[in-house]
């Protein structure tokens, strides 16, 4: 079982940053893919995030543990690898990492999460963090994500076996989720019922329903089932922006160098 060092050592070498190089304390965003893998949909949402002057740290999961798009697509896609539970240990050891920079405002963190990685931030905040074992990491600290200022949530995957089904938030940071309303994997009334009972629990959510497919913002998706919107993403884009914005108290950037 890995320490978060151990675990944020792991990731390190394929997490790209962006935003300003400099070593002022900055407030900062961190990005987690789906379950196919990488995708630069994910490094365009990071980079737009940078033009307001925070860093966006980009996670792959994937890459370090040596897994290409085949083996994610036939084994993580399927639920036979990786659940969101084992993976919610690689976003706490990231805000460790971010921690242990000395970079980063750990107040001002919100957490970006694309299917799989939504869900894999949503199991996070069902655990305790108490105990050694939680979220398959041998010293969780539950001080890392009781401080978050933000999670944003794009199309999350919210069925069986998620834990946000079943267990109730132990950690509740105002939470904004993008809603596909043509989503095959977790239909929208299902995501509506969940964020309803999150509510219920004490958490601040808001859900903003886009008429899309799961994956609207991945470029190489032109199916039926799942179907490539720019103007979509656009829509799911600025509210990243304006989220960051308010929740970091920023002064926002213009419009038009946000656009994708």
């Amino acid at each position: 079982m890995d320490t978060m060092a151990q675990r944020f050592a792991l990731l390190e070498p394929d997490i790209t940053v962006y935003g300003p190089q400099d070593d002022t304390i900055r407030p900062a965003v961190v990005f987690f893919h789906g379950c196919g893998g990488m995708r630069p949909h994910v490094h365009l949402y990071a980079q737009a995030v940078a033009l307001t002057g925070v860093r966006a740290y980009v996670v792959d999961s994937f890459k370090p543990r040596g897994w290409d798009r085949n083996f994610a697509v036939s084994l993580i896609c399927t639920g036979a690898v990786l659940q969101g539970y084992e993976r919610a240990g690689d976003v706490l050891s990231a805000l460790y990492g971010l921690q242990q920079s000395g970079r980063v405002d750990m107040d001002k963190v919100i957490l970006c999460g694309f299917s799989h990685g939504g869900w894999s931030i949503m199991d996070l905040m069902t655990s305790p963090l108490t105990k050694a074992g939680n979220v398959k990491i041998a010293d969780p600290d539950p001080a890392l994500v009781d401080r978050l200022s933000g999670l944003y949530l794009v199309y999350p995957y919210i069925n069986f076996p998620a834990r946000t089904n079943t267990s109730q938030w132990r950690h509740k940071p105002k939470t904004f989720a993008v809603i596909a309303k043509k989503d095959h994997l977790t239909p929208a009334r299902h995501s509506q019922k969940i964020f309803n009972k999150l509510k219920a629990q004490g958490v601040d959510v808001t859900t903003l329903e886009l008429d899309a497919s799961h994956a609207f913002d991945e470029e190489d998706n032109k199916g039926l089932v799942m179907k490539y919107d720019p103007d979509v993403m656009q829509t799911s884009l600025e509210a990243l922006l304006t989220f960051t914005i308010q929740r970091f108290g920023l002064t926002g950037v213009p419009s038009e160098r946000a656009a994708v």
